[in-house]
């Protein structure tokens, strides 16, 4: 019986199959499916249910990614529709991990340099969705420009799968079974029993996002509140609710740095939440110095932020987070974020890390996000989309696997020896 005569696409994909059995041979459980953009189909292993389908949908794709040395590759493929993940997006990352992670020997290295080279090597690829950054790191210019990539994407688009209040940072869960909404309201008020807001009292907010604490502690704790943020957006968005809220006499949000705030010892409280992740190493400790400068003596701050677990390695390259989504972020370690904290002067009162809340909210986000896929597709663009999906995604992973780390920090400018705290935290729960 004569031999099938191959066509030179079946050629590829049957030397694309056999690189990816070679590349997966030791890969347990596999638990996903794999289709070639000519039909053929690699089931997941017989005992395992199938969480998703890589779709590989460009040839020349595998050899791009896999012959990069750039973690961000991987992702691109997906970013620009080479790949597509069809199913629980969460789950691709074990697969990720174990590919970046993994050391092969001499003899796999040429095996698959070898199957790869027979593969096309050209791929076209759409103008790149990252943006160029301008001026020294860190400096007001750059970080406007880092900030407004990022949060004046559009408020439609984040609309689409934020709470009713536009809270974009981690909920508070008093059950795995809180709605998005209520977990949010809960957050907001946990943080203002954490300071202990008192009628009267002024509270910075120090990266006021759309204005959800700012509203929430005047509305319903009787301060004087005001939230500073780098985004236009956010500012439109914010200064409307709180003329609709009715709070405009007790209720502020400036278009400012928080480099800019001034008043020495003017504010009885402090907040940052989700906003020291664009501060940088380099600048933590200048971020807590003028902190400390804002606040009273005896004065409160709520600093909340993701920290990188300490066993984990800082990046030697930029990663897809830092190309794609948060340019000029970084995550460092608690043990980094405390020591600037009290070189600035601050005592460290208490501690807590939030990293499941932070978990079951992007599971939220991702559900909602993935639940209005083509309306975010017209509001923003497929590539858009594709970002923010892999974002949540990998951040929900990195959360629930232990990688990441949520803190929320409370520090007090006790500088007479006297906190003013009570005893005990009763009073927060």
């Amino acid at each position: 019986m004569a031999q099938r005569a191959w066509k030179p696409e079946d050629r590829v994909a049957s030397r694309a199959l056999r690189f990816l059995r070679e590349l997966l041979d030791e890969y347990h459980p596999r638990d996903f499916a794999i289709e070639l953009w000519d039909g053929t189909h690699w089931d997941p292993e017989a005992s395992q249910f199938r969480r998703f389908t890589w779709r590989i949908n460009d040839p020349s794709a595998l050899r791009t990614v896999f012959a990069s040395s750039r973690q961000v590759a991987l992702a691109e493929a997906y970013l620009y529709g080479q790949f597509d993940f069809d199913g629980d997006l969460g789950a691709v990352f074990p697969l990720a991990d174990y590919l970046l992670n993994k050391h092969w020997s001499v003899n796999e290295k040429l095996r698959l340099g070898g199957l790869l080279l027979g593969l096309p090597s050209h791929t076209s690829k759409p103008a790149a969705g990252a943006i160029e950054l301008h001026g020294g790191v860190h400096s007001k210019q750059r970080d406007r420009q880092a900030v407004s990539y990022h949060y004046d994407l559009s408020n439609d688009f984040y609309r689409l799968w934020l709470d009713r209040n536009m809270v974009y940072s981690c909920g508070y869960f008093q059950t795995p079974s809180d709605d998005l909404d209520l977990a949010q309201r809960q957050k907001l008020d946990y943080i203002c029993r954490k300071l202990r807001l008192k009628p009267g009292e002024k509270l910075l907010d120090i990266g006021c996002g759309w204005g959800g604490l700012v509203i929430h502690a005047a509305r319903d704790y009787g301060v004087q509140a005001l939230g500073v943020t780098l985004s236009e957006r956010q500012l439109g968005f914010a200064r409307e609710r709180i003329l609709q809220e009715g709070l405009a006499e007790r209720c502020e949000v400036r278009l400012l740095d928080y480099r800019d705030v001034e008043g020495s010892g003017a504010y009885d409280k402090l907040a940052s939440i989700g906003m020291v992740e664009h501060v940088g190493s380099s600048r933590l400790r200048e971020y807590f110095q003028h902190a400390y400068r804002l606040l009273r003596s005896g004065g409160v701050f709520l600093n909340h932020g993701i920290g990188r677990a300490g066993n984990r390695p800082a990046p030697q390259r930029p990663t897809f987070t830092d190309v794609y989504v948060f340019p000029d972020g970084e995550l460092v370690p608690l043990a980094t974020t405390l020591q600037a904290a009290e070189e600035a002067g601050f005592e460290v009162r208490d501690l807590e890390n939030l990293r499941e809340h932070y978990a079951l909210t992007l599971h939220h986000w991702l559900r909602r996000l993935e639940g209005h896929a083509e309306e975010a597709r017209r509001v923003a663009d497929e590539v858009k989309y594709r970002i923010w999906r892999l974002y949540l995604a990998g951040s929900e992973y990195y959360f629930r696997s232990g990688k990441l780390d949520l803190y929320q920090t409370l520090l007090v400018k006790n500088d007479v020896g006297r906190s003013g705290l009570p005893l005990t935290r009763e009073d927060w729960y």
